[in-house]
């Protein structure tokens, strides 16, 4: 009894209040209302929450409110406690065939986690996809034209069978509600969205209890509640845990100041199916985080995981401010990793977002529910630091800054995106991608000493660093971008940009690409070293004269007679372009193994160029360590 007396006493008294799988505080929610209490007890100044071994499984997401200001949850000394919105599924038994079932009564979930190994749900076709048969569908509701029986009739029976359809930089997921057999038509549930077009587009079925049919897949039958597995090689359901996650947000903040989380580890949010589904417009809007927070004002989330989720791994939305995400993981995610800001433009300081940092993260293998998710979205947010990341595999864009088309108000300015590291974006999913892509006037924001590369789309659109829509008044330098499919810097229309001192090589299709001619100059680029053994220098169109290119190197290691836009280099600096540039071999040190360091007697360094130095590139050593 004194044990517990003087236990009790340290968790609720002292300096810490302790949470422990043998202590008498055992959960998340525990902790807070003992922190409350102090509070209330009169109690200033920062709280810490010290979480021990073991796993926390939550009854509903932990919600912070502004009375949850001044606390620190960290992980105990040596520990490192895992915080799941799962429930372990038990009672495997040996069914038809390779099956194996349980009973799986509770909240419905849409993933499946065997012994931490995100499962597939059942799918068909198991590897690739379907095509529909000619346009993209402009039906209201979607209308697909399929192709043989790659669509059955007793799918729309059922009414959980869902479509995931590819549009160019989009998805949508949706329910069967009837199938024409002789037509070949399969109606689904919501109109499509203006720019979901893609001729032939791909699609696959998820959901359907037939398509679960090969080693590794499962199936949630949804009125008897039995979840089917089929076990991969070596698996025995007798021994392997199995999570099935049952909450959607695992941490939901709204008003608080000054609370970190420190070396935990946030795993199993589902993702929510609507009722007739949903449709993407780009970053997959639907997607929830598991750590959100709205009005959230100078917090940290710092080297800590989130994983095995259905959306993005962490939110800061209206109102946030001065937040930082630094030194975590964030992987085998649904959605993205970071999302900062919303869509909407608030006039009021309160609401608005700004001044955040997403530094010294490894973020990686997303997008495995919506595709078009990105590895960091900052919307209508501004004078964020975005630096020293590295991101990897996913099927978008690494990062997006922006969320206004045009040249209308933006509140994404003076964002600085710097040493991160970009690489094996797209993978042939999507479209219409870049490693960093912005939107809108950004006057201040600052894209430099990133390395971006292996950049792959589906058909158009894998580019680097690629201003969109009304990008304008930005730097660009210091990057080095190779191996992108369609270019290595893509400008769709905006104003004076200031490109200068990068390094573009190995770009399959093009080197440089501009699509738009306007009445004002469209960037400045100037000091560049383009560097390619493929494709063209120059790609889309570079009619008119409203942009300025100058003092750059160019050298095709096919040929001395490089093409500017169909001109020879004589007629190219005839019509008032590059008439200090040279075409001439920069002498790097190893370009063949993408070393773009320069020898000492490389004409780039004669000219100006600024050697760009990679070493700090990603993530750095943390602090004391």
């Amino acid at each position: 009894m004194r044990v517990w007396l003087f236990l009790l006493c340290q968790a609720l008294c002292g300096q810490t209040i302790v949470v422990s799988s043998t202590g008498p505080l055992k959960s998340l929610a525990e902790a807070r209302d003992a922190a409350r209490e102090q509070r209330r007890a009169g109690r200033t100044g920062t709280i810490t929450i010290q979480i021990g071994d073991g796993v926390y499984y939550l009854p509903e997401a932990l919600a912070l409110t502004s009375d949850d200001s001044n606390t620190s949850w960290e992980s105990a000394r040596g520990a490192r406690p895992v915080i799941s919105g799962g429930r372990v599924i038990t009672g495997w038994k040996k069914g038809a065939g390779p099956l194996w079932t349980a009973d799986a009564t509770g909240p419905e979930f849409h993933q499946l986690f065997i012994s931490g190994r995100r499962a597939q749900r059942a799918r068909t076709p198991n590897y690739g996809y379907f095509r529909i048969d000619g346009p993209s569908p402009q039906a209201k509701p979607v209308q697909i034209h399929f192709r043989g029986n790659d669509i059955r009739k007793h799918w729309a029976e059922r009414g959980d069978v869902e479509v995931i359809a590819l549009l160019a930089w989009a998805d949508f997921r949706l329910p069967i509600v009837s199938v024409d057999d002789a037509a070949h038509i399969a109606t689904l549930t919501l109109d499509p969205r203006p720019s979901n077009k893609e001729a032939d587009a791909r699609y696959y079925i998820e959901n359907a209890p037939d398509a679960l049919d090969m080693a590794g897949e499962w199936y949630l039958d949804r009125k008897t509640h039995i979840v089917s597995y089929w076990p991969m090689p070596g698996e025995d359901m007798r021994s392997e845990q199995v999570v099935a996650p049952a909450l959607t947000q695992l941490v939901r903040m709204d008003g608080v100041r000054n609370v970190t989380f420190r070396g935990l580890q946030f795993v199993h949010a589902d993702w929510p199916m609507p009722e007739k589904g949903y449709v993407d417009t780009q970053a997959a809007i639907p997607a929830p985080a598991a750590i959100e927070g709205i009005n959230v004002l100078d917090s940290r989330i710092d080297h800590c995981t989130v994983a095995h989720s259905g959306g993005y791994a962490i939110a800061f939305g209206r109102g946030s401010k001065r937040n930082q995400v630094t030194f975590n993981e964030l992987f085998d995610l649904g959605g993205g990793g970071v999302r900062i800001g919303e869509g909407r433009q608030y006039p009021n300081d309160t609401d608005q977002n700004y001044e955040n940092a997403v530094n010294d993260n490894h973020i990686h293998d997303l997008g495995l529910v919506y595709a078009p998710a990105v590895g960091i979205w900052v919307m209508q947010s501004g004078r964020n630091h975005i630096e020293h990341n590295h991101i990897h595999d996913l099927f978008y864009t690494a990062i997006s800054v922006g969320w206004t088309w045009g040249y209308g108000e933006n509140q994404s300015k003076g964002n600085v995106i710097e040493y991160n590291h970009l690489h094996d974006i797209g993978k042939e999913v999507l479209s219409d991608m870049g490693g960093i892509y912005t939107l809108g006037v950004q006057p201040g924001t600052k894209i430099r000493n990133n390395l971006i590369h292996d950049i792959a789309s589906f058909t158009y659109g894998g580019w680097g660093i690629y201003p969109d829509e009304g990008s304008s008044e930005m730097l660009i330098e210091n990057n080095v971008v190779y191996n992108c499919k369609s270019a290595g810097f893509h400008q769709h229309h905006g104003r004076e940009n200031v490109v200068r001192n990068n390094v573009f090589a190995f770009n399959r299709e093009n080197q440089l690409m501009r699509t738009r001619a306007e009445p004002h100059i469209s960037f400045l680029f100037e000091r560049n070293i383009v560097y390619f053994n493929q494709g063209r220098l120059l790609g889309s169109n570079w009619s008119g004269d409203r942009f300025t290119i100058d003092g750059n190197i160019y050298f095709d290691a096919r040929t001395p007679d490089i093409r500017f836009a169909g001109k020879s280099f004589a007629e190219w600096r005839a019509a008032g372009h590059d008439a200090k540039s040279m075409i001439a071999d920069p002498l790097f040190v190893n370009p063949a193994n993408y070393d773009f360091r320069l020898r000492p007697e490389s004409p780039a360094l004669k000219m100006g160029f600024q050697p760009i130095d990679l070493g700090t590139v990603g993530p750095r050593v943390p602090p004391g360590q």
